[in-house]
């Protein structure tokens, strides 16, 4: 399990990107597309570090986690171009899409369910539709989080994305957060068939 104090990041060059997405912006801080950055943040408090480094046109964090050197990054870009920043720190540290591990929200799974996957299609999500696009591969792993489908038919899906968290389904996101970077701990680790088998 993660421990609740400040490791120092090993010597040598980082090994993992762990991208949460979302948008930038207090605006948009508690909605429902942001649910990577959510987690992201999770993760960072687990570590007593605070993502606030900007580079890669990102937020970022250098940590260790499960004994690699992993740095933490929550895009500026806007969602429908994360793909950009994530392309630009995985040719600067030369780190293969297999190494790259994305946290983000879907409308296909129950609210506060999660869904570990090692590749895939974008699921109609833009932020990941950017990833696979700048990336030219979509071998890297996903935790996905859900959020629950449109409460209607009739409502926008990005109105929908875009609305906010009540304070109860926060509340309760909160064990999913922690699930979630518990999964990102043991997929870093190389155990993403325990974390699969976990949380899936």
């Amino acid at each position: 399990m993660l421990r609740f104090f400040k490791r120092k990041a090993p010597s040598g060059p980082p090994e993992y990107l762990i991208v949460g997405l979302g948008n930038p912006g207090s605006k948009y801080e508690f909605t429902r597309h942001n649910i990577g950055f959510l987690c992201l943040d999770k993760l960072a408090e687990s570590l007593n570090v605070k993502i606030d480094r900007i580079k890669f046109k990102s937020l970022t964090a250098d940590v260790n986690l499960s004994g690699r050197r992993c740095i933490l990054m929550k895009p500026q870009t806007y969602m429908n171009e994360s793909g950009q920043a994530v392309r630009e720190a995985a040719v600067f540290y030369k780190i293969p899409p297999q190494n790259i591990l994305i946290v983000f929200d879907d409308v296909s799974l129950p609210f506060a369910a999660l869904r570990i996957r090692r590749n895939g299609t974008d699921g109609g999500h833009n932020g990941v539709k950017s990833l696979i696009y700048h990336l030219k591969s979509d071998s890297f792993p996903r935790v996905k989080v859900g959020i629950g489908a449109k409460p209607h038919p009739q409502m926008q899906l990005m109105d929908w994305v875009l609305s906010s968290f009540s304070k109860d389904e926060l509340t309760e996101l909160k064990k999913t957060a922690a699930d979630a970077c518990h999964a990102l701990e043991l997929i870093v680790a190389g155990d993403t068939e325990k974390a699969m088998s976990l949380y899936n």
